[in-house]
């Protein structure tokens, strides 16, 4: 991998950016709000920001950079798919958990649903979400789908998942943002009580966290190579350690198969041609 050391700086800073915004919600969620509950009250819609920046940015986020892990490389290709699947079905399941949250929290208030932009980009962020999921453990992960295919909506593939996190990150921002201006009464928000610069600290690491995630994934001299490329470095590799080298013995049957192919093939030519 080029810039290693550039690579591997960033991915720390970033995990621990995501990570701290985890411990801020949690921290925001527990101690300025009402805490945690599924009885209809603050406390069930509180479960709505904690399992969004779980599931839906610091899991996702890691799906996101999974590939690009050289530590990873070695790892078939089949097992890095079961593990990007499952980080993303499982921040799908806690994004869908929090969104049945936030409805029965609203219906159970007597709150309109679905009336700000927040919930428009978020309710199309988890749809297209779910269909990027379903297309791809049936085109990528299930053994049905023709190579050509493959390739063809990889790009598709690739932008779609960059996209849906960025709308992620917006819609978290907008999110915060919408709570604070309903939540805080006395003081207000534009007076910036404690509670505000709290929250808004934890917004600016959620940006932070999605833009480094984007900056990663978006380099191409940090993405796995080919699997033809791996398997190269993998067989060079007893060379330099100075054990025999694997591709020298894999080689020796086919030489001893092509020069018993020369044999019969001379045999055959002296009897004539027959077969």
């Amino acid at each position: 991998m080029e810039n290693y050391k550039h690579f591997l700086v960033l991915l720390i800073f970033a995990f621990a950016i995501g990570f701290v915004s985890v411990v801020l919600v949690l921290r925001w969620v527990l101690h300025f709000r009402e805490g945690l509950g599924w009885d209809g009250g603050p406390a069930e819609f509180n479960w709505h920001p904690l399992l969004v920046v779980i599931g839906f940015i610091f899991l996702q986020g890691i799906a996101i950079v999974v590939y690009r892990l050289p530590w990873t490389w070695k790892c078939s290709k089949l097992m890095m798919k079961l593990i990007h699947a499952g980080l993303n079905m499982l921040a799908f399941v806690l994004a869908a958990v929090s969104l049945v949250a936030v409805f029965d929290f609203h219906n159970a208030q007597n709150i309109p649903n679905m009336y700000s932009l927040h919930s428009w980009v978020g309710l199309a962020a988890i749809i297209l979400y779910s269909l990027q999921v379903v297309l791809g453990v049936s085109v990528y992960l299930l053994p049905v789908s023709p190579v050509y295919l493959r390739a063809a909506l990889m790009p598709i593939h690739v932008y779609s998942g960059l996209f849906i996190f960025g709308c992620v990150i917006a819609t978290a921002l907008m999110g915060i943002t919408e709570k604070l201006l309903f939540a805080l009464k006395d003081p207000k928000y534009k007076d910036s009580p404690p509670e505000a610069m709290f929250v808004n600290i934890l917004g600016v690491l959620i940006a932070v966290f999605g833009g480094l995630i984007l900056w990663i994934a978006t380099r191409p001299s940090w993405r796995r190579p080919s699997e033809e490329h791996l398997r190269r470095a993998q067989s060079s590799e007893p060379q330099l350690t100075g054990t025999k080298p694997a591709a020298a013995l894999s080689e020796r049957p086919d030489l001893e198969a092509s020069n018993d192919a020369r044999r019969r093939g001379a045999k055959t030519e002296e009897s004539g041609g027959a077969v």
